[in-house]
Protein backbone atom coordinates (compact mmCIF):
# COMPACT_ATOMS: atom_id res chain seq x y z
CA UNK A 1 0.00 0.00 0.00
CA UNK A 2 1.39 3.62 -0.94
CA UNK A 3 2.23 5.71 1.73
CA UNK A 4 -0.32 8.08 3.27
CA UNK A 5 -2.68 5.86 0.73
CA UNK A 6 -5.72 4.31 2.09
CA UNK A 7 -6.94 2.98 -1.21
CA UNK A 8 -4.79 2.05 -4.80
CA UNK A 9 -6.49 2.34 -7.77
CA UNK A 10 -4.70 -0.24 -10.39
CA UNK A 11 -5.57 0.72 -14.47
CA UNK A 12 -4.31 2.18 -17.19
CA UNK A 13 -3.94 5.80 -17.59
CA UNK A 14 -6.00 6.77 -20.66
CA UNK A 15 -8.57 4.77 -20.16
CA UNK A 16 -11.74 6.89 -19.85
CA UNK A 17 -13.23 4.90 -17.00
CA UNK A 18 -10.06 4.68 -15.08
CA UNK A 19 -10.30 8.57 -15.67
CA UNK A 20 -13.33 9.51 -14.28
CA UNK A 21 -12.61 7.09 -11.12
CA UNK A 22 -9.71 8.97 -10.12
CA UNK A 23 -11.64 12.47 -10.73
CA UNK A 24 -14.10 11.00 -8.31
CA UNK A 25 -11.39 10.22 -6.01
CA UNK A 26 -10.13 13.23 -5.66
CA UNK A 27 -12.91 15.26 -6.11
CA UNK A 28 -14.10 13.58 -3.10
CA UNK A 29 -10.92 13.85 -1.44
CA UNK A 30 -10.62 10.22 -0.96
CA UNK A 31 -6.83 9.53 -1.03
CA UNK A 32 -5.67 7.12 -3.55
CA UNK A 33 -2.07 5.75 -5.18
CA UNK A 34 -2.72 5.34 -8.91
CA UNK A 35 -0.80 2.53 -10.26
CA UNK A 36 -0.65 1.97 -13.76
CA UNK A 37 -0.29 -1.56 -15.35
CA UNK A 38 1.43 -0.42 -18.01
CA UNK A 39 3.92 2.00 -16.36
CA UNK A 40 4.57 0.18 -13.06
CA UNK A 41 4.51 -2.62 -13.97
CA UNK A 42 2.38 -5.93 -13.69
CA UNK A 43 3.79 -9.38 -12.66
CA UNK A 44 2.21 -12.70 -11.05
CA UNK A 45 2.20 -11.52 -7.69
CA UNK A 46 -0.14 -8.70 -8.68
CA UNK A 47 -2.38 -10.30 -11.07
CA UNK A 48 -2.85 -13.43 -8.87
CA UNK A 49 -3.81 -11.02 -6.48
CA UNK A 50 -6.58 -9.16 -8.37
CA UNK A 51 -8.03 -12.61 -9.50
CA UNK A 52 -7.75 -14.29 -5.71
CA UNK A 53 -10.06 -10.73 -5.01
CA UNK A 54 -12.65 -10.67 -7.99
CA UNK A 55 -12.14 -14.14 -10.11
CA UNK A 56 -10.78 -14.60 -13.33
CA UNK A 57 -14.43 -14.40 -15.18
CA UNK A 58 -14.92 -10.84 -13.70
CA UNK A 59 -11.66 -9.36 -14.59
CA UNK A 60 -11.26 -10.41 -17.88
CA UNK A 61 -12.84 -7.70 -19.99
CA UNK A 62 -14.50 -9.44 -23.08
CA UNK A 63 -16.66 -6.24 -23.98
CA UNK A 64 -12.84 -4.46 -25.01
CA UNK A 65 -11.27 -3.70 -27.91
CA UNK A 66 -8.39 -5.68 -26.77
CA UNK A 67 -10.48 -8.97 -26.19
CA UNK A 68 -12.07 -8.13 -29.94
CA UNK A 69 -9.11 -8.21 -31.60
CA UNK A 70 -7.19 -11.14 -30.29
CA UNK A 71 -7.48 -14.26 -32.51
CA UNK A 72 -10.28 -16.64 -32.03
CA UNK A 73 -8.84 -19.36 -30.92
CA UNK A 74 -6.68 -17.43 -27.95
CA UNK A 75 -10.01 -16.28 -26.97
CA UNK A 76 -11.49 -20.01 -27.06
CA UNK A 77 -8.37 -21.19 -25.24
CA UNK A 78 -8.86 -18.45 -22.19
CA UNK A 79 -11.36 -20.78 -20.21
CA UNK A 80 -9.82 -21.10 -16.67
CA UNK A 81 -7.51 -19.06 -14.37
CA UNK A 82 -4.21 -20.16 -15.60
CA UNK A 83 -4.87 -19.19 -19.10
CA UNK A 84 -6.66 -16.01 -18.29
CA UNK A 85 -3.65 -15.08 -15.85
CA UNK A 86 -1.03 -15.82 -18.47
CA UNK A 87 -3.47 -13.32 -21.07
CA UNK A 88 -3.86 -10.77 -19.04
CA UNK A 89 -0.05 -11.05 -18.30
CA UNK A 90 0.40 -10.58 -22.04
CA UNK A 91 -2.05 -7.96 -22.52
CA UNK A 92 -2.73 -5.84 -19.89
CA UNK A 93 -6.09 -4.14 -21.10
CA UNK A 94 -7.52 -7.01 -21.02
CA UNK A 95 -8.54 -6.77 -17.37
CA UNK A 96 -11.63 -5.32 -16.93
CA UNK A 97 -10.67 -1.65 -15.08
CA UNK A 98 -10.59 0.04 -12.71
CA UNK A 99 -9.79 -2.21 -10.12
CA UNK A 100 -9.99 -0.03 -6.37
CA UNK A 101 -8.16 -2.19 -3.42
CA UNK A 102 -8.75 -0.69 0.16
CA UNK A 103 -5.97 -1.04 2.68
CA UNK A 104 -8.39 -3.33 4.80
CA UNK A 105 -7.88 -5.42 1.36
CA UNK A 106 -11.36 -4.94 0.59
CA UNK A 107 -12.03 -4.36 -2.96
CA UNK A 108 -14.51 -3.01 -6.06
CA UNK A 109 -14.10 -3.74 -9.83
CA UNK A 110 -15.06 -1.05 -12.09
CA UNK A 111 -17.04 2.53 -11.71
CA UNK A 112 -19.92 3.89 -10.82
CA UNK A 113 -20.35 6.93 -8.60
CA UNK A 114 -22.89 5.55 -6.87
CA UNK A 115 -20.70 2.37 -5.77
CA UNK A 116 -17.61 3.89 -4.89
CA UNK A 117 -19.39 6.10 -2.71
CA UNK A 118 -20.44 3.15 -0.81
CA UNK A 119 -17.32 1.47 -0.69
CA UNK A 120 -15.65 4.40 0.54
CA UNK A 121 -17.82 5.25 3.17
CA UNK A 122 -18.29 1.42 4.76
CA UNK A 123 -14.42 0.87 4.76
CA UNK A 124 -12.93 3.78 5.73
Amino acid sequence: MAENSSFIIYGIKNCDTVKKARRWLEDNGVEAHFHDYRVDGLDETLIQMLIDKQGWEALLNTRGTTWRKLDESVRVACDNAKSAKALMLEHPAVIKRPFLLAASGQSLLGFKSESYAQFVAEVK
